[in-house]
């Protein structure tokens, strides 16, 4: 492949990662499912949580799995376009990532990213990706906020990619600024938590 071949394919999956990142599989799904708009519900959000609360677990379930995949998905393509280009794999990461928290069908809107981060970097740093669903486990398990768990683990993931996998410097920025998007779309729950006013998430219903 040549320089040109190379830059033509890593432009093209990026705007690829980026289309894709912007479907918004919640509010399709909930659509879908009851005919109403999610953004109308619960905290307004396309995200898997918000789905859950709102539709069931069925639909949150599927929402969580769908922007997943499309992270994963977009940095799949990426590698198999740029026959394993690092660098252009991290920018379809935080592409991908953009694209769901500003979408391009939702007038920029869009989700927190969290489920998408996961698929991308899934594909892109596992190593460091395995530890940190164990942190964000963890640290839902004993405070019962998922925002609590994604900020925590969105300000950890950086330090633990550089120690973990020592990567290049394209994947460091990758994860930078990607953990900072996620943290800025969580802006609104940080306030909350800080206020003692977020919601609490509970697997079932009954709250105990």
């Amino acid at each position: 492949m040549t320089m040109a071949d190379s830059w033509v394919a890593g432009v093209a999956s990026s705007i690829v990662a980026y289309l894709a990142g912007g479907i918004p599989f919640g509010l399709i799904l909930v659509r879908m499912m009851t005919g109403t708009d999610v953004r109308a519900k619960g905290s307004g959000n396309i995200g898997a949580t918000n789905v859950m609360r709102t539709t069931g677990k069925l639909a949150g379930i599927l929402t969580l799995l769908l922007d997943g995949a499309k992270g994963w998905l977009a940095v799949y393509l990426a590698w198999r376009l740029t026959a394993g280009n690092v660098a252009w794999m991290s920018v379809a990461a935080a592409a991908v990532i953009g694209g769901h928290a500003f979408s391009p069908y939702l007038k920029f809107t869009g989700g927190k990213g969290v489920a998408t981060f996961t698929g991308a970097f899934l594909f892109l740093t596992p190593a460091t990706l395995g530890v940190l669903v164990i942190l964000f486990v963890a640290a839902v398990y004993y405070q019962r906020f998922i925002s609590f768990g994604s900020v925590f683990c969105a300000l950890v993931f950086p330090l633990g990619v550089w120690l973990i996998q020592r990567p290049g410097l394209s994947v460091m920025l990758a994860a930078i600024v990607s953990s900072a998007l996620v943290i800025y779309k969580h802006r609104g729950n940080i306030e909350r938590l800080l206020a003692g006013t977020e919601n609490k998430f509970y697997w079932s219903s009954r709250k105990a």
